[in-house]
C-alpha cells in the first residue's frame, strides 16, 4: 500500500463501547456450564461431524495436540475427552467451517476490515489460498504459490544486508517448522529471530538459566501430584490453562496444599468443579486454594523476601526449617542473600506487598511444615521491569527449602502457546551460541552468523526506523501481541514487504508493509499427506516432553501447504541451486527433518520413533539436581532488588489481563463470565474505594492515559467495573490496552515489555 492507502487503515480497530452487562463474579470454574459453553462453541464453528472427529482425537496419544496452551497431557488420558473449555474453543477456531476466499477480499477492503474488532476479524474464517496486497491497492487478490515465493526471494535479494530482514515465530508452529525456519534465517545470514516468548516467558528463561542452568522449568506433572505445597503466583489457570486445575485437584487429594498469590482472586483457584467427576457435576467440587495472598501489582519480590526473612529467623531460633545441607552442598550466594534481607524491616516489606500480616504468617507456617514445594507462575511475574528478579526470588525460596531436583518439587513456568518452548529448543533464538553454531556448521556445512540478532522490542524499533525492511511471520498476530500498538503498526507500515504464514485472518494482515503476502497453512487438525503418506509433526509441552501431533480432517482447501513445506519452498526460491542444503528433500520428508534436529541438538536420539505415544522427556539438569554448568558447579541464590514504583504523574498501576473468552490475541467471544462481565471487552477493573474517591460509578465511561518519556498514550472508552483488586491497582484486557504499553520500557536482561505494570491515569468522559 502507498501512504495514502495506509492512512485509511485503522491501526487499533474500533474503540466504541458495546454496553455489556456486569454481574457478580463466579466462585468456581468449569462444571456443567463449561461443558455447555464448549459444546455450543464447537457446534457453531464446526458442526456435529467435525466436532466429533476433532474432540475425540484432541490431546490423545497419536492424536491432535491442542493448538492452545502448552499444559502437559497425563500418561493416562480421559476417555471422556482430554480437553478443557478453552481448548475446545481453540480447536473450533481452527477447524471452523467458515472460510476467507478471494470473493471475501473482493467484497471487503483492508481499510474496512481494519475497522472491525479483533473478534470479528478472527471469526471471518480460514484463509483458502495465497493472497497478495500490492502497493497502492486496498484489496488482497490471489497469487500463485510460485509467484509468492519468487516475490519473497526477490525482496530478500534486494536487501543491502541480511539484518534488514526479520523472521518472527509464533509458539503455534511445530518443532519441524521452527527448526527449518531458524535454519533458513541463519543460512540467509541473520540472527534476527524474534519470538513470541520475548513478550512472555523470556524473563523466566533468563532467570532460570542464570540460577539453575536451564531456561525451562524443572517440575513434571507427577511432581505437581506429589507436592506437599504448590504456590501459584501471577497466574490464572482457570482461564489460561484450565487442565492445570485437574493437576491441582490431584495434589489436594494427595494431601497437598495450595497458596495463591495474585492481585485478583480468580474463580478457578477458588473452587474447581471437574466436569468428569460426579462431585464436579452434582457437588461443590474441590476447593483449590488453601491460602490466598492478595499481593499488590508487582510487589511479589517484597512478599517473597518477607517469607524468606521470616523462615530464616524461625530457623535460627528452632532449626529444621532451612535445608542447610542442601544449601551447603548445591548452592552459593546464600550469605549474600541473608545480608541483603537485613536491609529491610518486616514492616517495610509488609507495607509494600499489601498482604495482611496474619495471612503472611499462615503462609510461613505452611512453608515451615513442608519441604516438597513446587512454584508455578506466568505473565503476572514476567512482564515487569524486574521480571527476571521476580523469578529469581521464587528460585531463592525453593533453594532455601531444598526443593529443587527432588520428586514433588521444582520450578514450573506455565507456558502459553502450545509449542513456544519447543520453538526455542530447536533453535529459534536471537542470541548467539557458539555450541549451536558449531553444530549447524558440522551438520549443514555453512558458517552461521556470529552477530547478535534482534528480539521483538529491537525488531519493532528497527522497522520503525527503516533499518529493517522485510518482516516474515511464522504464525501469530504480531500487531495485536506486541506492546505500543501505534508504534508497532507504523513500524510494520514502514516495511517494503510483510509476510504472514497463517491459518486465519488477523489484524496484522490489515496493517501491513507496502506489499503484503498471506500464505495459508495447514492447521493442527488437518491431514498432512504427501505421496499418499500421512505426515505428523512434533511439539514440546510446558514441562519438556516431546510428542507427535497428527491431524485427521480434510484440509479446508487443496491450496494449503504445511509450514515445513512453505519454509523450504521460500528457501528454494531464494537459494535456487546455490545451497548445500537439500531444501526440497526436507520439505517432503519430516523424518529427515527430525534426523537433522537430532544431529544438532542433544536429547533427540531416535526422534521419530520415541515421539510415539506419550513421547519422551528432554534432558533437564535442574530436574536431576545437576548444577555443574553453573559457576563453581552450584545453583545460584540471588539478591533481588525491590521494584521501584514511586508513581509520579500517574496515580495507578495497571496490569493487562485476558478475558475468559480469549487465548492470547485470539478472541473467542465477548464474555468473561468468571469475572461477571458479559458482551463487553472495554472494561476497567478498579477497587471500589478508588472508584468512590474519583467519583466514579459502575459503568461510567473513562479514558486511560499513560505518559512515558513525554509521550502520551490514550486508550479510549472503558467501562468502570468496581472489583476486588488492591487499592491503587487496575486491570484491563489486552490487546485493547496494549496501546498504553511503551515500546522502550521493558524488563532488565529479558527485554520483555512491562504489560503487567503500566503507570496510568483515569480521565472521566463527561
Amino acid at each position: 500500500m502507498d501512504k495514502d492507502d495506509q492512512a485509511k487503515v485503522s491501526l487499533v480497530g474500533p474503540e466504541e463501547i458495546i454496553g455489556g452487562t456486569i454481574t457478580t463474579p463466579q466462585s468456581y470454574a468449569a462444571g456443567i456450564s463449561a461443558v455447555k459453553v464448549a459444546l455450543e462453541h464447537a457446534m457453531k464453528e464446526m458442526g456435529l461431524k467435525r466436532s466429533i472427529a476433532t474432540l475425540t482425537k484432541l490431546n490423545q496419544k497419536e492424536g491432535i495436540d491442542c493448538p492452545g496452551c502448552a499444559w502437559p497431557d497425563p500418561e493416562k488420558r480421559s476417555s471422556l475427552g482430554e480437553f478443557c473449555e478453552n481448548g475446545v474453543k481453540a480447536i473450533a477456531e481452527e477447524a471452523t467451517a467458515h472460510t476467507v476466499d478471494p470473493d471475501f477480499f473482493k467484497q471487503y477492503s483492508i481499510s474496512e476490515i481494519s475497522k472491525w474488532t479483533d473478534y470479528k476479524i478472527g471469526k471471518s474464517g480460514r484463509i483458502t489460498e495465497p493472497m497478495v496486497l500490492r502497493a497502492g491497492s486496498q484489496h488482497y487478490e490471489p497469487i500463485s504459490w510460485e509467484a509468492a515465493f519468487e516475490m519473497i526471494a526477490k525482496q530478500l535479494h534486494s536487501l543491502d544486508h541480511p539484518n534488514e530482514a526479520v523472521f518472527y515465530t509464533s509458539g503455534r508452529s511445530s518443532n519441524e517448522a521452527a527448526f527449518l525456519y531458524g535454519l533458513f534465517a541463519r543460512t540467509f545470514g541473520t540472527n534476527n529471530m524474534p519470538d513470541c516468548s520475548n513478550m512472555c516467558h523470556e524473563s523466566s528463561g533468563v532467570a532460570l538459566t542464570e540460577t539453575l542452568g536451564i531456561g525451562k522449568g524443572s517440575a513434571s506433572l507427577e511432581d505437581l501430584y506429589e507436592a506437599e505445597l504448590v504456590m501459584v503466583i501471577g497466574q490464572n489457570p482457570g482461564t489460561n490453562h484450565p487442565r492445570m486445575l485437574s493437576a491441582l485437584e490431584k495434589c489436594k487429594e494427595n494431601g497437598g496444599k495450595v497458596i495463591t498469590v495474585n492481585p485478583l482472586e480468580e474463580a478457578g483457584l477458588v473452587r474447581f468443579k471437574n466436569p468428569q467427576e460426579i462431585s464436579g457435576i452434582l457437588g461443590k467440587g474441590t476447593a483449590i486454594t488453601d491460602l490466598f495472598l492478595q499481593v499488590k501489582i508487582n510487589q511479589d519480590v517484597a512478599l517473597i523476601n518477607l517469607l524468606i526473612k521470616k523462615l530464616i529467623d524461625k530457623d535460627e531460633k528452632a532449626g529444621g526449617i532451612v535445608d542447610h545441607e542442601f544449601i551447603q552442598r548445591n548452592t552459593q550466594g546464600f550469605e549474600e542473600l541473608k545480608q541483603d534481607l537485613e536491609k529491610y524491616s518486616e514492616e517495610e516489606l509488609l507495607a509494600l506487598c499489601g498482604v495482611p500480616e496474619a495471612e503472611v504468617e499462615k503462609a510461613v507456617q505452611l512453608l515451615v511444615e513442608r519441604k516438597k514445594i513446587v512454584i508455578c507462575w506466568a505473565m503476572g511475574l514476567t512482564q515487569h521491569k524486574n521480571g527476571v528478579d521476580n523469578i529469581k526470588a521464587c528460585v531463592n525460596l525453593l533453594l532455601l527449602k531444598g526443593s529443587i531436583g527432588k520428586k514433588g518439587t521444582g520450578t514450573c513456568p506455565v507456558r502459553g502457546h502450545s509449542n513456544v518452548q519447543g520453538d526455542r529448543t530447536v533453535g529459534i533464538t536471537h542470541h548467539v551460541s557458539k555450541k549451536l553454531n558449531e553444530a549447524f556448521r558440522r551438520v549443514f556445512g555453512f558458517d552461521p552468523p556470529e552477530e547478535e540478532g534482534l528480539d521483538v522490542v529491537k525488531s519493532i524499533k528497527a522497522m520503525h526506523e527503516g533499518k529493517a525492511k522485510v518482516f516474515i511471520a511464522l504464525g501469530g498476530n504480531f500487531l495485536s501481541a506486541a506492546s505500543d500498538t501505534m508504534y508497532t503498526a507504523k513500524a510494520l507500515q514502514n516495511c517494503e514487504l510483510t509476510v504472514s504464514i497463517s491459518t486465519k485472518l488477523n489484524r496484522t494482515h490489515v496493517v501491513t508493509g507496502k506489499t503484503s503476502l498471506i500464505l495459508p497453512t495447514l492447521g493442527r487438525t488437518e491431514l498432512d499427506i504427501r505421496d499418499g503418506n500421512k505426515r505428523f509433526v512434533t511439539v514440546e509441552n510446558s514441562m519438556g516432553r516431546v510428542h507427535r501431533s497428527m491431524g485427521n480432517l480434510i484440509p479446508h482447501s487443496d491450496q494449503l501447504k504445511s509450514e515445513p513445506e512453505i519454509v523450504c519452498q521460500i528457501a528454494q526460491a531464494y537459494f535456487q541451486s546455490n545451497s548445500s542444503i537439500d531444501w526440497e528433500a526436507l520439505g517432503k520428508d519430516y523424518d529427515l527433518i527430525r534426523t537433522r534436529i537430532s544431529q544438532v541438538f542433544e536429547g533427540f536420539e531416535q526422534y521419530s520413533e520415541r515421539s510415539k505415544g506419550a513421547g519422551f522427556d528432554l534432558p533437564n539438569n535442574a530436574r536431576m539436581g545437576d548444577f555443574s554448568m553453573l559457576p563453581n558447579g552450584r545453583a545460584q541464590f540471588s539478591v533481588c532488588e525491590l521494584p521501584n514504583h514511586q508513581l509520579t504523574s500517574a496515580r495507578f498501576l495497571m496490569m493487562t489481563i485476558r478475558s475468559h473468552d480469549q487465548f492470547n490475541t485470539t478472541i473467542y467471544g465477548l464474555d468473561d463470565r468468571y469475572r461477571g462481565v458479559f458482551n463487553e471487552r472495554r472494561v476497567l477493573f478498579i477497587n471500589p474505594m478508588d472508584a468512590k474517591e474519583l467519583g466514579l460509578k459502575k459503568k461510567d465511561v473513562v479514558n486511560l492515559v499513560s505518559n512515558y518519556d513525554g509521550v502520551e498514550r490514550i486508550a479510549k472508552n472503558f467501562l468502570i467495573v468496581p472489583y476486588n483488586i488492591p487499592q491503587g491497582n487496575l486491570a484491563a484486557y489486552f490487546p485493547e490496552t496494549n496501546v498504553l504499553v511503551p515500546n522502550n520500557h521493558y524488563a532488565a536482561k529479558s527485554q520483555t515489555p512491562i504489560s503487567k505494570s503500566i503507570e496510568v491515569d483515569i480521565v472521566k468522559i463527561s
